[in-house]
């Protein structure tokens, strides 16, 4: 039996990923700060579980979590955890912003980076970094710090799949950069989304569909599609802009 680790379990996608994984046989090791919803998680899931509640805000902790998860043989890791935040960017909290960088970004990173060689020692397995379309556009006016993060997921993400398929590597590295998710995100965030989400359920199974067929950028609804490849094409200041302008919407 495979074994899939997934951090931000306890919610939202994190969770129905971990609902279609253990569908699909997989044992699972789930990740999140939030202990109890991972518990009560595992209690309903089909395959066995391990919990292991870690706050991946704290880099100390996420080290540990390193260490612990190096020593299973786990064949599908997906970074998911992650959050974001509204405002002007002088006005919003460094603590948030610090905190942000090291859930969105540093977390992604060290767990990315202490798994990987095992995957490639094997030759085998997947690694999905949950990102955001946020994460294709030039940057994020009124939610600055976010859409950095997810841009920096993106691009680390780009750069080690190439390195992967330079080497003849089987393993393979994917990006999720879905747009709007009905989830638990936007009321942290305190954001309301002006355009129609998809379920949470209808995001983590394309996207495992996309991971396993070894897409390299997965964004789940042709409009999000489209709006990405539109963006290449539309100047960087009149870009960021538009995407003002729908921030601007959100805070509604």
């Amino acid at each position: 039996m495979k074994t899939a680790c997934i951090t931000g379990a306890s919610s939202g996608i994190g969770r129905e990923l971990a609902v279609a994984l253990s569908n699909n046989g997989y044992r699972l090791i789930l990740v999140a700060r939030n202990s109890q919803a991972l518990y009560e998680l595992a209690k309903k899931l089909k395959t066995r579980c391990l919990v292991i509640p870690c706050d991946l805000a704290n880099e100390e902790a996420c080290m540990e979590l390193a260490k612990k998860l190096s020593t299973y043989r786990i064949d599908i890791l997906i970074n998911n955890a992650g959050f974001g935040d509204i405002g002007n960017f002088h006005e919003t909290k460094l603590e948030t912003d610090l905190d942000m960088i090291d859930v969105n970004i540093k977390a992604t990173h060290i767990l990315t980076k202490e798994l990987l060689p095992r995957f490639i020692k094997r030759n085998s397995g997947y690694i999905m970094n949950v990102a955001s379309s946020a994460g294709l556009l030039p940057g994020g006016p009124y939610m600055a710090t976010y859409y950095a993060t997810k841009s920096y997921v993106v691009s680390l993400t780009g750069a080690i799949y190439h390195e992967l398929k330079a080497q003849g590597s089987k393993v393979h590295i994917c990006a999720l950069c879905p747009g709007p998710v009905d989830t638990n995100f936007n009321n942290v965030a305190h954001v309301k989304f002006t355009l129609p989400g998809i379920t949470a359920k209808a995001c983590a199974r394309y996207a495992l569909k996309c991971m396993f067929k070894k897409k390299l950028i997965i964004i789940p609804t042709k409009t999000m599609k489209l709006a990405s490849h539109s963006a290449r094409f539309v100047p960087r200041k009149l870009m960021l802009a538009m995407t003002a302008k729908q921030q601007v919407k959100k805070m509604g």
